[in-house]
């Protein structure tokens, strides 16, 4: 490992700088970090990344205390992307739906289509896959963060038709896992081989993928 990306910050124990202006400065770095890391690899240098954003490395110590922490912070807001805008108003809708089924269908396919898409969140998963052999500590990092941290979608989306009594889920973490495994990561794993489900197949595995996951988390009086 090289010196630099195995760097701590002098102070391990201090919390990140905070205020509109720090976070400004934090968007920027993982900007140019996921930029950089998606060109170069893992193996750019703390020096380069601070260049780009145009920040003091300091500056970016002080933020993520090491490269892995930085890589870990790329890595988390790409793969929250696929649930941002109409993904996440989705999710956020189903609460009100009169048809769950339909409309978490609804929901499913705008999800899948956003990960479908998003060519660059794929090409940093494959990153993550080729640099976990030389970097352990990245596999470590996104390990010591739970499902719900993660996704905060799904998990907002789950836990409030948990709530409502309209599913019966005993173990969020799992269900959130498992939501994915129907939905999203068959397409992760084809990507990872440079291949693509097609469309019709991809709406069968939608639409069948929420039947089962509904249909395992009725309520028991449902």
């Amino acid at each position: 490992m090289s010196v630099d990306s195995g760097k701590r910050s002098v102070d391990s124990g201090k919390r990140p700088p905070s205020g509109p202006r720090a976070e400004l400065k934090r968007q920027a770095i993982v900007r140019a970090a996921r930029e950089l890391f998606l060109r170069e690899g893992f193996g750019v240098g703390m020096d380069t990344i601070a260049a780009e954003a145009g920040v003091s490395k300091v500056t970016v110590y002080n933020h993520f205390g090491s490269k892995e922490a930085l890589f870990t912070a790329v890595i988390t807001d790409a793969l929250d992307e696929p649930l941002a805008g109409e993904s996440s108003a989705a999710l956020e809708g189903l609460a009100a739906a009169e048809d769950l089924r339909a409309a978490l269908v609804e929901a499913a396919r705008t999800w899948v289509h956003a990960v479908r898409t998003n060519h660059e969140v794929t090409a940093l998963r494959n990153l993550v896959a080729a640099e976990l052999h030389r970097f352990p500590e990245l596999g470590e990092a996104w390990r010591h963060r739970g499902a719900e941290s993660h996704h905060p979608a799904v998990a907002g989306a789950l836990r409030a038709l948990t709530d409502q009594g309209r599913l019966a889920i005993p173990d969020l973490q799992v269900a959130i896992i498992q939501f994915y495994g129907l939905l999203v990561f068959p397409h992760m794993l084809f990507s990872s081989y440079g291949m693509t489900l097609d469309e019709d197949l991809t709406d069968r595995l939608v639409t069948s993928g929420v039947h089962m996951f509904l249909d395992h988390y009725a309520p028991r009086d449902a």
